[in-house]
């Protein structure tokens, strides 16, 4: 259940959102959703893949923390083992919303910020505080807000980043099967990647048409990202022969 409602500071004032880590504010997903400009610093810790929306067809790109529905590998007692954690994680439980304003006679649509009053990280007595004493916003709140902006702007340069993937043939389907300590199988299903071969028969033009519209950083990133699926495995591993002992 979400109950988005307008943020303000009278409402509000003494709204606090706790920040810590764990299953019970959430943080047991198996991915996250991610963006072109976050892709260097997220593909220091998570493989970065592709997904197609069965409904729309569009693709959006995504950071995986395991191998099922619940699963977070990263995801430790009450810590997130990970220099850096993605920043559509990080939002919780604000989000951008859209609001009619009115300035100088002319009707326009402002972004504002919401909150999810039944997200389990709200609380009254606990947390990081929203607003000042005389109704400021807190430097948290201003770090909330800096973050939704910068994944406002992320997830509309996607569009850009996708097409060209699509226009190029760049995009392949990925399937991973991985045979586990205790002898069962995991099998990845569903994500697509970028095909290496048809990005170094790329023609000169092609290269400088996507180092134009700088889209060729991200698309190395996001090929380098791949390399800690072996992280993924080897925790997945640690997990099953702990569980193996203690039975």
């Amino acid at each position: 259940m979400t109950n988005h409602v307008l943020l303000n500071s009278v409402e509000h004032k003494d709204l606090r959102v706790i920040t810590e880590r764990g299953k019970q504010y959430g943080d047991d997903v198996w991915y996250a959703l991610t963006f072109p400009t976050e892709f260097r610093t997220a593909q220091m810790c998570y493989p970065i893949f592709f997904q197609q929306s069965p409904d729309s067809g569009q693709f959006i790109a995504v950071t995986l923390f395991g191998f099922e529905q619940g699963e977070n590998l990263f995801l430790k007692d009450n810590v997130w083992d990970a220099p850096y954690i993605p920043m559509t994680i990080l939002r919780k439980p604000f989000l951008i919303g859209r609001q009619r304003v009115v300035q100088e006679g002319t009707q326009t649509m402002q972004r504002v910020i919401h909150v999810d009053m039944d997200d389990p990280r709200v609380s009254q007595t606990e947390g990081e505080l929203l607003f000042g004493e005389y109704g400021g916003n807190t430097p948290y709140l201003d770090r909330v807000a800096t973050i939704l902006e910068t994944i406002h702007e992320g997830l509309d340069a996607m569009e850009d980043f996708v097409q060209a993937l699509i226009e190029y043939e760049l995009l392949e389907p990925f399937t991973l099967e991985v045979t586990l300590v205790d002898d069962t199988r995991n099998q990845l299903v569903g994500f697509h990647t970028i095909n290496e071969d048809r990005l170094r028969a790329l023609d000169a033009d092609a290269v400088a048409d996507l180092h134009k519209r700088h889209l060729l950083e991200p698309i190395y990133m996001q090929l380098a990202s791949q390399s800690h699926i072996n992280y993924l495995v080897t925790e997945k591993n640690k997990r099953l022969m702990a569980q193996a002992v203690s039975a």
